[in-house]
């Protein structure tokens, strides 16, 4: 798959390079990692605040005569749907961090944008996401993980419980070589420009966060991570941001504290210095959703539906807190590419 890979991004830019060569490229980001990547923050809590006085200013620029603007300079295929960047590209009608990042990085570039997205909820890097380089737990580990599957299902083998180790990481992959082998079939109006990856941003964590195993090899197995998917995506140097998990903002438990620090421990490695950002997240918590919920949203729903729309662990669904990601993300991946933003 990864020698295929690298043939279609290969053939993809000498091709078009050849008969485009005046074109400038079209900018490609790939967004991946689990639910939060996803997004759950609702539309309907979106439209509910961009018509208040306090919020519409925040969600002004999406609209145009009341309605929300599709973006013909930023492209955005996310698994089975692909079109125009607008709201409703999360998980389903709903945002995630997309559209504050298209935004960001549609306004600062005259080229095509191009976002991919792939994002699962439910997937750790200890397992699914694990990278080539990263190998197999030990055998131990393995048969441990076997012989306590066997207690409820007997027939389980060896094999099965090394299958998903990785499977994540292959799908991604395999989205974004479809993806870019196929454009014109997801974007008509696609000229043949040749295809420049121009960073990659990750944001995801909880299923490491709540293993104490995972959340140990969390930093040497983000460091495969990076190394694996410049590798595989023939860019070396590939801005890579990461989204440091923000979740309960000020408020956080010892265990996602010990899980930043392994995330952010990631750049004590020279190797990255400059060319991998971390990006904090718990400044954007929705500290009015965060009392709300924590009030009691069942007994406050009709309120509770005008702030959020989803649990802490997926930012209690809040379209601020989503479009602010999104935004900082941008900043981020352009600061790594040594621009600034316009």
């Amino acid at each position: 798959m990864k020698t295929h890979l690298l043939r279609v991004i290969t053939s993809v830019i000498a091709s078009s390079s050849i008969a485009f060569a005046a074109e400038k490229p079209v900018k490609v980001f790939i967004l991946a990692g689990q639910s939060n990547m996803e997004g759950k923050a609702k539309v309907s809590v979106l439209e509910y605040q961009s018509k208040q006085p306090a919020t519409r200013d925040l969600y002004a620029h999406l609209l145009k005569d009341g309605k929300w603007i599709e973006r013909d300079d930023v492209w955005i295929k996310y698994l089975k749907v692909s079109g125009k960047l607008t709201v409703g590209y999360g998980n389903p009608k709903s945002i995630g961090p997309e559209l504050g990042f298209g935004t960001v990085v549609g306004n600062h570039y005259s080229e095509q944008i191009l976002l991919i997205k792939t994002a699962w909820g439910g997937r750790s890097l200890y397992r699914d996401f694990r990278s080539p380089s990263a190998g197999l737990p030990p055998a131990a580990v393995l048969e441990k993980m076997l012989a306590d599957q066997k207690k409820s299902k007997p027939d389980k083998t060896l094999d099965d419980i090394k299958k998903p180790f990785g499977a994540s990481y292959r799908e991604m992959m395999d989205e974004v070589e479809k993806t870019l082998a196929n454009l014109k079939t997801h974007f008509p109006s696609y000229a043949g420009e040749r295809a420049e990856l121009a960073g990659f941003i990750w944001f995801q964590g909880w299923n490491d966060m709540i293993s104490p195993d995972a959340t140990a090899e969390y930093t040497a197995n983000l460091a495969h991570f990076i190394r694996d998917v410049r590798k595989d995506l023939k860019s070396p140097k590939l801005p890579f941001v990461i989204g440091e998990m923000g979740v309960d903002g000020d408020k956080a438990s010892a265990n996602i504290k010990k899980f930043k620090s392994a995330q952010v421990a990631i750049l004590d490695q020279a190797e990255f210095k400059g060319n991998v950002a971390v990006v904090k997240t718990d400044r954007f918590w929705d500290q009015e959703a965060d009392a709300l919920f924590r009030k009691g949203w069942r007994e406050n729903v009709e309120e509770w539906n005008k702030l959020g729309s989803d649990f802490p662990y997926h930012y209690l669904g809040s379209p601020k807190t989503m479009l602010l990601i999104g935004h900082a993300f941008g900043e981020a991946v352009l600061e790594l590419r040594g621009e600034k933003r316009k």
